[in-house]
């Protein structure tokens, strides 16, 4: 619907005044004036109605993955559908977690064009709703709003590290000398063996077979029952503490990327409400649905981490190997992992240390549930803001400490 803007009204109002002294003082001078300023209006009026046209919108988000810290490019494209179309466009974006955005697109050739800068963008998933386009008079009398189409959705990936190593790997021995935790290294059985058909990767090559028969023999391998890694992400509200959750999710995700690189595979179970799971049997398969979650991943679980685990029917804690990220380190955790620790199932834990994340001076963590976790075998990340991520969760940095 076309309107009149504010100016324009004071305009009107103000065309009406100035006849209205021309009338009552009968000075035939402001006549012309107060038409003018009346005619004015209705011809912005009149120019915007024929301006305003179907619209197409198009967004254009860019081709490569964007990181958490990145400057994220915005491209707008609109091309009207009747001639001659507006030389100028402004656009209001709203978008999730940043507001509404304010653009102007200007015409390149046959389209109206513009490209903007969202910086230092955070982790996440980031909705572009319908946008406003606004069509108005060169003096602003006049106006029409028009919403567009072109909702989208950009995600924002965490800030992964490589990592050679997982702490975990060297077992369960600690300085408390406790101990070394059972590992099992595959994440397929052994079924039977059978001849080598056209196409089929060698990598499945059962070479002992193969030399006693003297043809090509490949394994045949059975599925497991359960995932071999499972990482359990724990989303508890009441933990966190500034940028916390986010260093929460790029341990978990670099640590699933590791093993997915070693073709482990994995299950990232996110304490979320509702609570979100997703398994990774390499990087090359559904390692982008992993990493679509951990972008769009939120802190709103309402139970504890522990909680999850006592569940029988949990994916996580039926997990051949469970690594435990979180940052709210109770005594009910503490017992979880303990007694999968006892029953020489191996548990590791990555304890980011929340309180290090509100902006005041960091202090050693010294926290008794950790001396317990590693006195009992259970190995143990602590990060603190600031720290070395890609140290903390290889266990460089420990092993350093270690040997001097």
């Amino acid at each position: 619907m076309v309107g009149l803007t504010e100016r324009g009204r004071l305009a009107l109002l103000l065309a009406g005044g100035i006849y209205l002294v021309a009338w009552g003082f009968g000075s035939r001078t402001l006549y012309p004036v107060a038409t003018g300023l009346a005619l004015a209006v209705l011809g912005a009026r009149i120019w915007v109605v024929i301006l305003r046209q179907p619209v197409l919108l198009r967004r254009h988000l860019g081709a490569r993955e964007h990181v958490e810290g990145d400057d994220v490019t915005i491209g707008l494209e609109a091309t009207a559908l009747r001639h001659p179309g507006p030389r100028t466009l402004e656009v209001y974006e709203q978008i999730s977690k940043l507001g509404e955005r304010r653009v102007q697109l200007n015409r390149r050739g046959s389209a109206l064009l513009v490209r903007y800068i969202l910086p230092g963008m955070r982790r996440g998933r980031y909705r572009f709703d319908a946008v406003r386009a606004v069509f108005e008079d060169p003096f602003a009398l006049a106006r029409a709003e028009q919403v567009l189409g072109a909702e989208s959705t950009l995600l924002v990936y965490p800030r992964l590290v490589e990592l050679d190593r997982v702490f975990s790997e060297a077992g369960g021995a600690t300085q408390a000398g406790g101990r070394v935790l059972l590992r099992r290294t595959a994440g397929f059985d052994l079924h039977s063996v059978r001849e080598y058909q056209q196409g089929e990767s060698l990598r499945k090559v059962h070479w002992r077979t193969t030399a006693r028969r003297g043809e090509l023999m490949v394994k045949e391998l059975e599925d497991m029952p359960h995932d071999e890694v499972a990482v359990l992400l724990d989303a508890d509200e009441r933990a966190v503490v500034g940028g916390s959750f986010d260093a929460q999710v790029r341990a978990a995700g670099s640590i699933l990327r590791a093993n997915a690189l070693r073709a482990r595979r994995a299950l990232l179970t996110i304490t979320s409400s509702p609570p979100e799971t997703s398994q990774v049997a390499s990087i090359d398969g559904e390692w982008r649905a992993v990493l679509e979650l951990l972008a769009a991943a939120e802190p709103t679980g309402t139970e504890p981490a522990a909680r999850f685990l006592e569940r029988d029917a949990s994916p996580a804690a039926q997990a051949t190997e469970l690594v435990v990220v979180t940052a709210a380190l109770d005594a009910a955790l503490v017992d979880a992992l303990l007694d999968r620790a006892f029953a020489r199932r191996p548990v590791s834990l990555v304890l980011i240390d929340a309180a290090s994340f509100n902006g005041g001076e960091r202090v050693p963590l010294r926290d008794p549930a950790l001396l317990r976790l590693q006195a009992s075998g259970v190995p143990v990340a602590a990060v603190q803001r600031g720290d070395d991520l890609a140290a903390k969760l290889s266990g460089l940095e420990e092993a350093y400490a270690a040997h001097g």
